[in-house]
């Protein structure tokens, strides 16, 4: 296995971590949306900063505006389809970092907790039985006073899954506007969580890819 940390060139509006003929990896900021939004001022996002230079560019999976991160993207329809489906197969291996409000009373564990649509806070989501099966095992790196620093690997991929799973334990995310309360939300400027590894099978050449980026908070 192989660990790319930076090797492209410099993209001043980007930050670029690996291309090839197939692929395209960056680190993507938060506040940033993957793909454009439907009103027109929400057209700037990750792919289409990338389809500047590189035209042919596809969105492979998404990252939450407000998270940080690795981000695939696919540069070949063959590329696209094969990274859809390692996805889709939970073939791909994530890690996210994540600073939650107080401290956890078991150093790890799993939650196994469906998710559904909250019709009144629409496009929030919520536990439901009837909901789709979502599922995060989680690790604690660091106690910080008030705060912890943990691990977070999904094996299911719902929209908010991290977020609403820390709520459900009663240890929102920092800076979380979406779900958290207000004390949560002020204790920092944007949503504490990052997608810090991202591994998978290459397209093409079937090697085993890891990329990794550094959290900022």
């Amino acid at each position: 296995m192989q660990v790319f940390i930076y090797t492209p060139p410099s993209v001043p509006w980007l930050d670029l971590r690996y291309i090839d003929e197939d692929i395209i990896i960056i680190n993507k900021p938060s506040g940033l949306l993957s793909n454009p939004g439907m009103a027109e001022h929400t057209f700037d996002s990750a792919v289409t900063r990338l389809q500047e230079l590189y035209p042919e560019t596809i969105l492979v999976h998404r990252l939450d505006c407000d998270t940080s991160g690795i981000m695939v993207f696919a540069r070949t329809k063959q590329a696209e389809s094969n990274l859809k489906t390692q996805f889709q197969n939970k073939e791909t291996q994530k890690e996210y970092i994540a600073e939650i409000e107080g401290h956890l009373m078991k150093e790890s564990g799993t939650i196994d907790l469906s998710l559904g649509k909250d019709e009144k806070r629409v496009p929030l989501q919520k536990p439901k039985k009837d909901g789709r099966k979502a599922v995060t095992h989680y690790q604690v790196l660091e106690e910080r006073n008030d705060n912890t620093l943990i691990k977070l690997l999904p094996e299911t991929g719902r929209t908010h899954q991290l977020r609403v799973h820390m709520l459900a334990l009663g240890h929102p995310i920092l800076g979380d506007e979406f779900y958290a309360n207000k004390s949560v939300i002020a204790k920092r400027q944007r949503l504490s969580l990052h997608a810090r590894k991202l591994s998978f099978t290459h397209p093409m050449t079937k090697e085993w890819m890891s990329f990794v980026s550094k959290h900022s908070f």
